[in-house]
Formats: structure tokens, C-alpha cells, sequence
């Protein structure tokens, strides 16, 4: 029986947990502080707020569901002059899925950034009251250098899903924290109520201690993302070895590419084949995609960017499966039948002996041998080229394509041109 795999949580949904930790600290500690002037001056004193690592918060999924999740560390630090900024983490845990950022700590800290004002108004819902809410990207968390990406050059690597949930559980903090005043006083709850709302800014920055070392095990740099990795998801939810995550960086991928004015785009099956097309041919950084095994997706997706060319690139046996109209690559979706890729190659003038091969490489290895012999076909590996780009051509829908065929070595030794 196969272990049904764990779900996790975004990088997004556990900087929203922090946030919502860290404003609830804030502003309980501001309130303490009315009544003990010494509060804050220690860093990471606390007040009457979440008092040890290990308490809970519980946030709005987009979805409509909600999750607790813990909080690992909080603490209150002394800004001066009478400031209080409070801080809370989460560590993210991404499941069963082999994420880079599993395990990182995500820090929010919590403060109120400008002079604020109060007057008395008439509100039935939180969502009315007239406050700001600034999200700051801090140390670890990547900055946008490149157009084609969700969030604008200049601005810290915070996708928008990220940002309504952290400004959702931001409100929910600030909402919790006017409804105790509220009942404490002679209103009792009612609808609507009146309250002396504040008028300020509510600024949260998001950290990630190890942010920088983790974004260089990630694409964000050839994004346009530098000095850290992105605050990103759109459930909340991470699903264990989720093809939605791959394809979602193919698509960012292209958009920084058309963005960036890249008319030709660089598919590759994986690093060696897309090192092996950067060492010949020293494209542009923007213009190459991993596409990994999700063949079918990248060419549809770069046919629907506008892209007037694709370079193909992949070794032996991916290139075969490739030449074979196979849309996905992976051996999860069915490992190379030997026996069938004999039969292609000789269908399609390779003339291969009779006897039995085991892998794809074997193969690969005795055309290299024997390619010199009258029995087998001078141009053999540009055949399978040539097949493959017919196949990809088709579902490209005419897309101009050429492949090529990146030896074990890591160099193109073949191509459809």
C-alpha cells in the first residue's frame, strides 16, 4: 500500500500566521504599556500578550477554511520614542513535498509606523476602519528586478495571495483586539458601534533569516528576484510533489522572457542539457525555461507567450521518449519501453541488431560504437532529433523548433538542423 502523502503550507500562508502573531503581541502590549512605562525598553520583553513559543494562531485560508498554526518565537523590542514593535515566527512545513524552504523560519514584525489620530466613528465591521496596512519585504526576502513577475520591479517578492492573506489575518488581529475594548466598556457589543477608531499605518515586514542561502538553491535569480527567496502561494496549501508549483515557474519564467523581449525560448529537459545550449550558444539568461518533464505544458505555454522560436533540449532517453509522442516525460508516467524504442529507431531507418538492450543508454552507447558501420544509419541521432521535432512542432501548433541532443557528457553532439 502506497503512504498517502502530507500536504504543508505556503511560505505566504506562514508569513500571514506571523503576521497575525505579531500584531496581536503589539497591540496587547501597547495597551499594557499605558499602564507600565517599562515595557518594551528590554528587547523582547513581554507583556501581558503571547507569552511562550508554542502558542497558536489561527488564520483565513482563501478557501474559507481555517488552520492554526504555531508560533515558534515572539517577543516585544523598544523602537524609541515611545514606539513598541513586536515580532512573531513560524516555521514553514511544506509536507511531504521536497521544497527548499521546508523548515525555514518566516519572521513578521509588527509596528505602527506613523502619527496617528483618533476621532470617534460609527463602524459595523472592522474591514470600515480607516487604517493602513504596509507590507514591507526585511532581510531574506527577495527584491523584484525584472518586469514580467505578479509584483512590480522595486517591490519585495510578495505575491498577491500572500499579500491579501497576511492583510486578512492582520485585520482579523486588529478586530480581536477592538472587540475586547469594546466589551470592557459601556457599548456591551453593539451594531453598529462606536469606538475611537485610529487612523495610522500598521507596517509589517516579512523576514527569512537563511532566505538568501535558500533562494540559491531556486530559480529567483534568473527571474529577477535577488537577496532572497519569494513569499509565494495561491491556496495556501503546498500539495506534496505538486505539478502545479513546476508549471507555475514555467509560466513566470516565459512572462519575465516576453517581458525581458526574448523572441526565442530555451527549453530544457534539465541543468545539463540547458548548460550544455548556455556553453554553444550563450543565449540570454531570461530566455531559458526548465521545463523539466512537463514537455506538452511548455510548448503550448510558449506558443501561447508569442515566442517565435523553441530551442528543445534533452539527452538520449528523454529525447527517444520525446521522438515517441510522449507529453510527459517522467518515468512516473511510464519508464522508456525498451522494446518499443528499438522498434521506433527501426522504423525510422536506425537499424538496431537483434538482440536485447536494457536501458536506453545501452542503446544510446552502441549507436556511438557502431555508428561508423554500413549496417547502421550514418545520421542516426539527428533521426531521433528530427522526430522529436515534429512532435513538438505539432503541439506548438507551428511554432518554429529545433532540437537538440545533449551527450551524457554535457555537450550537444546532435540536432534537427
Amino acid at each position: 500500500m502506497k503512504k498517502k502523502l502530507r500536504s504543508g503550507y505556503t511560505t505566504g500562508a506562514c508569513a500571514a500566521a506571523a503576521a497575525k502573531a505579531a500584531v496581536t503581541l503589539l497591540l496587547q502590549n501597547t495597551e499594557d504599556r499605558v499602564q507600565n512605562t517599562d515595557i518594551g525598553k528590554k528587547e523582547d520583553s513581554l507583556g501581558s500578550g503571547l507569552r511562550v513559543p508554542g502558542s497558536e494562531v489561527e488564520i483565513p485560508f482563501p478557501d474559507g477554511s481555517r488552520v492554526k498554526f504555531r508560533v515558534k518565537g515572539q517577543g516585544v523590542r523598544d523602537k524609541g520614542r515611545n514606539a513598541l514593535a513586536a515580532w512573531a515566527s513560524v516555521v514553514k512545513d511544506a509536507g511531504d513535498d521536497p521544497d527548499v524552504t521546508n523548515g525555514a523560519e518566516i519572521v513578521a514584525e509588527a509596528r505602527i509606523a506613523r502619527k496617528c489620530r483618533s476621532e470617534e466613528v460609527t463602524v459595523v465591521a472592522i474591514h470600515e476602519l480607516p487604517l493602513r496596512i504596509d507590507i514591507k519585504g526585511g532581510k531574506g526576502v527577495g527584491m523584484v528586478t525584472k518586469p514580467g513577475l505578479p509584483v512590480p520591479v522595486g517591490e519585495p517578492a510578495i505575491n498577491p495571495v500572500p499579500k491579501k492573506m497576511i492583510t486578512e489575518a492582520v485585520m482579523e488581529a486588529i478586530e480581536d483586539s477592538y472587540k475586547l475594548q469594546v466589551k470592557s466598556d459601556k457599548f456591551k457589543d453593539p451594531t453598529p458601534y462606536t469606538l475611537y477608531a485610529t487612523r495610522c499605518t500598521m507596517e509589517i515586514t516579512i523576514f527569512v533569516p537563511n532566505g538568501e542561502e535558500l533562494a540559491k538553491k531556486t530559480l529567483n535569480s534568473r527571474l529577477g528576484i535577488d537577496g532572497g527567496i519569494s513569499i509565494l502561494g495561491t491556496t495556501g496549501i503546498v500539495k506534496p510533489v505538486s505539478s502545479e508549483a513546476w508549471t507555475a515557474t514555467i509560466t513566470s519564467s516565459m512572462d519575465v522572457a516576453r517581458a525581458a523581449g526574448r523572441k526565442e525560448v530555451v527549453l530544457s529537459a534539465g541543468r545539463t542539457s540547458e548548460k550544455a545550449h548556455m556553453k554553444k550558444f550563450n543565449f540570454p539568461e531570461e530566455s531559458y525555461v526548465l521545463m523539466g518533464d512537463y514537455l506538452e505544458f511548455s510548448l503550448r505555454e510558449a506558443k501561447k507567450h508569442g515566442f517565435k522560436r523553441i530551442h528543445l533540449c534533452a539527452q538520449w532517453a528523454k529525447m527517444v521518449k520525446i521522438a515517441m509522442a510522449t507529453p510527459q516525460t517522467h518515468v512516473r508516467f511510464g519508464a522508456i519501453d525498451i522494446k518499443k524504442a528499438v522498434e521506433f529507431l527501426n522504423s525510422n531507418g536506425i537499424i538496431m541488431p537483434v538482440r536485447e538492450f536494457n536501458t536506453a543508454r545501452e542503446i544510446f552507447d552502441f549507436i556511438l560504437l557502431k555508428r561508423d558501420v554500413g549496417a547502421i544509419h550514418e545520421l542516426p541521432l539527428q533521426k531521433v532529433c528530427n522526430a522529436a521535432r515534429q512532435y513538438a512542432k505539432e503541439i506548438a501548433e507551428g511554432v518554429y523548433v529545433i532540437t537538440y541532443l545533449v551527450s551524457y557528457d554535457g555537450e550537444i553532439i546532435a540536432g534537427s538542423e
